[in-house]
């Protein structure tokens, strides 16, 4: 659980005193309104929120966008108002809350692939500050990695309107740490066993790979330096479960066909 100073120091690295005390409010007000609620897990309320300012800031995003975090749920969990939040936190703090909680009110009901990409564009006209979307991206992350917590029937709710919504439209934003886990962790609810037997299969494979990924890194570094072509890094990665899940459908094959298993990128001056 992230403790609230680890936020204050996070956001402090990149933004003014004067926004760390505007956080720090925001963090008094939302623990009194969620006091004595609790979540699933049977943890405090506050967790959630803090969570989700959490990874507000690891976007390195602006303290009204991490204060929105924090507030996220008070206007509809608690019997706090729009109009208190914006006495309180100014107006901006207000609509960007007023904003992820109309977003939460909207029923989805189709898997239909024309209606889920209307439903999509309605969500993105509806907003016109970005920030909302991404409080609510922020939001949705987190309720997918404690999602366990719930019964199966709401899981694989969940799970396939994240898919089906949330995912591609941290797509459309560019936010593709975001979008793929999402996707992992939508993948994990909605096929268990595919996951299961996928991740075992990956996770034996990658292994085997990290030795061939070491020695790919210093043949490449070798040459370079041969080639006196500065280096800034080589970064490497092992292709996520749900982008292999979706290609040996696509294309029928196996695991042992997936030829971009293993991607290196070089960062050189």
């Amino acid at each position: 659980m992230i403790r609230f100073e680890d936020l204050v120091e996070k956001v402090g690295s990149y933004s003014s005193p004067a926004d760390v005390e505007l956080l720090r409010r925001a963090y008094v007000f939302s623990a009194f309104e969620h006091k004595g609620q609790v979540r699933h897990s049977g943890e405090p309320y506050l967790v959630h929120p803090l969570e989700v300012a959490n990874i507000l800031a690891d976007m390195k995003l602006d303290v009204v966008a991490v204060a929105a975090g924090l507030l996220h749920d008070v206007v509809e969990d608690t019997l706090t108002t729009i109009e208190r939040i914006s006495e309180h936190f100014g107006p901006e703090v207000a609509h960007v809350v007023e904003g992820v909680t109309k977003l939460s009110t909207i029923p989805f009901s189709s898997s239909e692939e024309y209606q889920v990409e209307n439903f999509r564009k309605m969500l993105l006209a509806m907003v016109d500050d970005i920030r909302v979307i991404l409080v609510k991206l922020a939001d949705r992350l987190h309720n997918m990695r404690t999602l366990h917590f719930l019964s199966e029937d709401r899981r694989v709710r969940i799970a396939g309107e994240t898919l089906d919504i949330y995912a591609p439209i941290a797509n459309r934003l560019g936010m593709s740490k975001v979008k793929s886990e999402l996707e992992e962790l939508s993948f994990k609810y909605l096929e268990p066993e595919a996951y299961e037997s996928l991740r075992a299969r990956v996770e034996l494979k990658g292994r085997a790979a990290e030795a061939l990924i070491e020695g790919l890194k210093g043949t490449i570094l070798g040459k370079l330096r041969e080639a006196q072509v500065p280096v800034v890094q080589i970064d490497s990665r092992i292709k996520r479960l749900y982008s292999i899940h979706l290609k040996l459908k696509r294309q029928k094959i196996d695991l042992d066909q997936v030829y971009d298993f293993i991607a290196m990128r070089v960062v050189t001056e």
